[in-house]
């Protein structure tokens, strides 16, 4: 896929807190791929993970991903899904992007793990034929895409950090501190959020 417009990432998720981990995969995509903007897109409802346990409600996790990436340059909060309403699709959001911007070059950012259940994601064709598949993997992590997929691959620092543990430390009262920003500290003690759940 070529294109002269502008190349565009979309960083997708819940973000139930964004942390360090989270800047540093966008950071890096940006600058290895030569990306113009990487959009940290929050999910209104992430379908996968509906029935699993609580999330945070959505203006609040926009609220800390706002708070999380401040003015990172090429680095920009979405609110499209949320706006859309229902669950969030990834194809939904690359096809809105594509119709703003026909021109435009779009890449969807996603880290291992998650690259390994792209099989399982609604309308993962749409996905893979409109977009450039990045995935974000460890130095020394052996993901390898199914056959005709576009896709790169881009490593990043090793930081084992998880939005699981993060509201788990938050409900024992144990410190934030370097694995969010500080803003982010701040933003989750105004709202309340994660001191009586996981």
């Amino acid at each position: 896929m070529t294109s002269a417009g502008p190349r565009i990432g979309i960083f997708g998720g819940t973000f139930d807190p964004p942390h360090v981990g989270h800047l540093a995969a966008a950071v890096n995509v940006r600058h290895s791929l030569g990306l113009d903007l990487v959009l940290l897109v929050v999910a209104n409802v992430p379908w996968q993970k509906v029935g699993e346990r609580p999330v945070s409600p959505a203006a609040d996790r926009l609220e800390l991903v706002r708070l999380a990436v401040g003015d990172v340059e090429g680095l920009e909060v979405d609110d499209r899904e949320i706006r859309r309403g229902g669950d969030s699709y990834t194809a939904d959001t690359v096809a809105e992007l594509l119709e703003e911007d026909p021109s435009s070059e779009v890449f969807v950012i996603v880290g291992s793990d998650a690259a390994a259940g792209l099989p399982t994601w609604e309308r993962i064709d749409e996905v893979r034929a409109r977009s450039v598949i990045v995935v974000v993997d460890r130095p020394g992590g052996t993901w390898g895409p199914p056959s005709g997929w576009r896709t790169e691959r881009v490593e990043v620092p090793r930081l084992e950090i998880s939005s699981t543990d993060l509201r788990a430390r938050v409900a024992d009262g144990r410190p934030l501190d370097y694995l969010v920003s500080p803003s982010v500290v701040s933003g989750i003690e105004r709202l309340g959020l994660y001191r009586d759940r996981r």
